[in-house]
């Protein structure tokens, strides 16, 4: 009795169908990248304004001023609108000749007044600036401006300082901007590499339809709603991804948290998301309609 020939099982293919695992995945990794480069210029930018925060004028007053003259110069400092006013703090200072000789001394050890026979500090006025204001063309605007005051004897800052802060916070910020362009481009391309190479499988079966009469929209679409799906799927993969990693570097590195806003987090997680379902829609729309104006050498 001859034996029956084995039963061969053929895979039903289902039209939009494609492997769903590795496309996942490679768009999570995609996106997961473009995010953690997100983390970084977030956390770039904020320091550099904590930096520019705490840049510093002193205005030193003139020796055996009066205390009504003193009090002016803090009124005239206080209506120029050059300070960092926050909630508890003007961001003007008045440090008293004593109370600055007192912390020289507790900060180094020697008692310069017993040496001298006399106090050669000056009272002085501390201004926290602005951070607009915080480039070299305006603190020297200001600087000039301030030592008009009567009653001011000298106007200092550290000038190397911020022009060594502002030269470097401008080239990072090229060099930050550069990177973002190019890493966002390769981005968008690892992820429509990843729905074009998956749609390959599926060109074959994209032509049949186009030949027994189905409209290009109800070719499309299942392709286009899939991809969607692994786009968003794939975001929000990628936003769990960097909140697990922003909780472990926090809990690390604590200092982290002054550096960060959760507005500007949820909104990158947010982008991310969106991108993620964006890009996939796209790509597997120019996908689809490509092999859809091939002809059947070509796709082979």
């Amino acid at each position: 009795m001859a034996e029956k020939a084995p039963k061969v099982r053929r895979k039903k293919t289902t039209l939009g169908s494609y492997p769903f695992a590795a496309v996942v995945f490679s768009i999570s990794v995609a996106l997961f990248i473009i995010g953690l480069f997100g983390l970084i210029v977030m956390h770039a930018t904020r320091l550099s304004e904590v930096i520019k925060e705490h840049i510093e004028i002193q205005i030193y007053l003139q020796r055996n001023i009066a205390a009504e003259d003193q009090v002016k110069i803090g009124q005239m400092l206080a209506i120029t609108n050059y300070a960092d006013a926050k909630p508890g703090s003007p961001g003007i200072t008045f440090v008293s000749r004593d109370v600055a000789a007192k912390k020289f001394i507790e900060e180094t050890g020697e008692d310069f007044i017993t040496f001298l026979g006399e106090n050669p500090l000056r009272d002085a006025y501390v201004l926290h600036v602005k951070p607009e204001l915080s480039d070299a063309a305006h603190m020297q605007e200001i600087k000039a401006k301030l030592e008009q005051f009567p009653g001011v004897f000298e106007v200092e800052y550290v000038e190397s300082l911020v022009n060594e802060v502002n030269n470097n916070i401008s080239k990072i910020g090229m060099i930050l901007i550069c990177f973002a362009a190019v890493l966002l481009f390769t981005v968008v391309i690892l992820i429509h590499n990843a729905i074009r190479m998956a749609l390959f499988s599926q060109r074959f079966l994209i032509r049949s339809m186009q030949l027994v009469g189905a409209e290009p929209w109800f070719i499309i679409s299942p392709f286009v709603s899939r991809a969607a799906w692994q786009g968003l799927l794939s975001g929000t993969i990628a936003s769990l991804l960097l909140t697990m990693l922003i909780q472990y570097a926090n809990s690390a590195i604590p200092e982290l948290k002054f550096l960060q806003s959760a507005e500007l987090i949820v909104m990158l997680l947010m982008c991310i998301i969106v991108a993620g379902c964006l890009i996939s829609f796209l790509s597997a729309w120019w996908a689809v309609s490509r092999y859809l104006k091939l002809s059947l050498d070509e796709l082979h």
